[in-house]
């Protein structure tokens, strides 16, 4: 029923950008938060960035800031994620998330199947 679909990975040389999507069905933007988390093996997944379904309150994590935008389109049901001045540390499988209403610490509900972004030097 609830379906969280990410598109627009691949693989970029250092310093550039990707953007990716993800698709929403089964659940109203104006009601759930969208996160986009990432993980890398040996590692725990890292919350990178999240955007409120209130106001729009967005939350980057410091390794992301000044380099990743979220955004979403309510009209298309879709959440965003620019990449911008990408490094090889940010290789990883991002996924896409949502949460009931705000941004925070606990759990997410509903998860997208990952996208592989490729970052080399």
């Amino acid at each position: 029923q609830v379906q969280l679909v990410e598109s627009g990975g691949g693989l970029v040389q250092f310093g550039g950008s990707l953007r990716l999507s993800c698709a929403v069905s089964g659940i109203s933007l104006e009601y759930y938060a969208i996160g986009w988390l990432r993980q890398v093996p040996g590692k725990e997944r890292e919350r990178i960035s999240c955007i409120s379904a209130n106001d729009g309150t967005t939350y980057y994590a410091d390794s992301v800031k000044g380099r990743f935008t979220i955004a979403r389109d309510k009209a298309k049901y879709t959440a965003y994620l620019q990449m911008n001045s990408l490094r090889p540390e940010d290789t990883a499988v991002y996924y896409c998330a949502a949460v009931f209403f705000s941004c925070g610490p606990h759990e997410y509900d509903y998860w997208g199947q990952g996208a592989q972004v490729g970052v080399s030097s």
